[in-house]
C-alpha cells in the first residue's frame, strides 16, 4: 500500500467528506436505520453522528488502517458501541442473515469487485433487512457520461480507484438486491461527472 493511500487519503477523504451537503445526505440515509448495522466504507466515522437511536450497533468495515484512527474521537463520543470486523467488503467476517441493516456511503465506487460486495451484503442481511446507500456514479446523462469515461482514469489515480462510471442500480440488481427507493441527482457546486448521485434502499431479492 502506497504513502499516499495508506498515510495522505484519508486525511484529505476526512475533509472533503464532511461537508454541509454531505452531512444533509448522510442524515437522510441514515434517517430509517435499526438494530445492528454494518458499514461498509466506515472511513473515518463521518456517518456516527447521524445514526438514529433505533441502531443498537455498528460493525465497520474499512481497509485503511489510518482512517479507523482518525475515527477515534467520533467513536468515543458515538451512542452506540463500533467494532471493527474486517477489511474488505468482498468478504465479509460475519454470519450470514446476521445484519439487521447495511450501510454504504460513497463506497461502492472503490471496491474492485462491487458486486462480490454486494452479494456479501445480501448474504449478511437479515430477511426483510436493507441495504441504505448513497453513491456517485455513471450518469443518466449521455453527455455528462462521455465525460466521466474520459476522466475515469484520472480519478481512479487520484483517488486510489475511485470509478465514475460504475451503473450503481444495475450493480446492485446483479449482486441480488432490489432496489425499493431511488433518488438520482447531481450534488450541488459539484462538476456533474463528479455529482452524478444515486440514493436509496434496496432489499434482498427472492
Amino acid at each position: 500500500m502506497g504513502v499516499y493511500r495508506a498515510q495522505l487519503f484519508p486525511r484529505i477523504m476526512d475533509k472533503l467528506m464532511d461537508t454541509e451537503q454531505t452531512r444533509e445526505i448522510r442524515a437522510r440515509v441514515c434517517s430509517h436505520l435499526s438494530g445492528e448495522v454494518v458499514e461498509l466504507g466506515f472511513g473515518t466515522g463521518l456517518n456516527l453522528p447521524h445514526l438514529p437511536s433505533t441502531v443498537t450497533r455498528v460493525r465497520a468495515v474499512e481497509p485503511l488502517g489510518l482512517a479507523i484512527r482518525l475515527a477515534a474521537a467520533r467513536i468515543d463520543a458515538a451512542s452506540v458501541p463500533v467494532e471493527v470486523v474486517g477489511l474488505d467488503g468482498e468478504s465479509l467476517p460475519l454470519d450470514d442473515a446476521s445484519a439487521d441493516a447495511v450501510l454504504a456511503t460513497w463506497t461502492l465506487c472503490s471496491i474492485s469487485d462491487p458486486v462480490a460486495a454486494v452479494r456479501e451484503v445480501r448474504r449478511v442481511l437479515k430477511p426483510g433487512g436493507r441495504l441504505h446507500f448513497v453513491e456517485h456514479g455513471r450518469a443518466i446523462d449521455a453527455g455528462v457520461r462521455s465525460w466521466q469515461e474520459r476522466l475515469n482514469p484520472i480519478q481512479r489515480r487520484l483517488a486510489c480507484g475511485c470509478n465514475l462510471t460504475r451503473d450503481i442500480p444495475s450493480l446492485l440488481a446483479a449482486g441480488g438486491m432490489a432496489v425499493d427507493r431511488l433518488s438520482t441527482y447531481f450534488a450541488r457546486g459539484e462538476p456533474r461527472p463528479f455529482g452524478a448521485t444515486f440514493e436509496g434502499t434496496a432489499t434482498t431479492l427472492t
